[in-house]
């Protein structure tokens, strides 16, 4: 079985006004992963994802590209416990969505 990941993603470039909140929940949905992403006021866009390593991994790939309308300068992961906190909210709401 494959070991449970948590993360808070923060993206930033040209990453708002190009579709990146509605992508990167369609690409999470397909992986099966549980959080959440929303646009935030600096810019930049914020992601939490809760979900097996292999998946979580292979989001916080897919967001040094993002969709094709994107310019992504850099990807910052920091693992969170699945857990607690932030982890924990997440699974609890189940899925994936788009805030904001």
């Amino acid at each position: 079985m494959d070991e449970e990941r948590a993360v808070r993603i923060i993206v930033t470039g040209r990453v708002q006004g190009v579709s990146y909140r509605w992508a990167t929940e369609q690409e999470a949905t397909r992986l099966g992963l549980d959080g959440w992403v929303r646009n935030e006021p600096d810019g930049s866009v914020l992601a939490y994802a809760v979900g097996p390593r292999d998946a979580v991994d292979a989001l916080v790939a897919w967001c040094h590209e993002g969709p094709p309308a994107a310019r992504v300068a850099g990807v910052d992961a920091t693992d969170v416990d699945p857990r607690e906190g932030v982890g924990r909210e997440v699974r609890e709401g189940g899925g994936f969505r788009t805030l904001g």
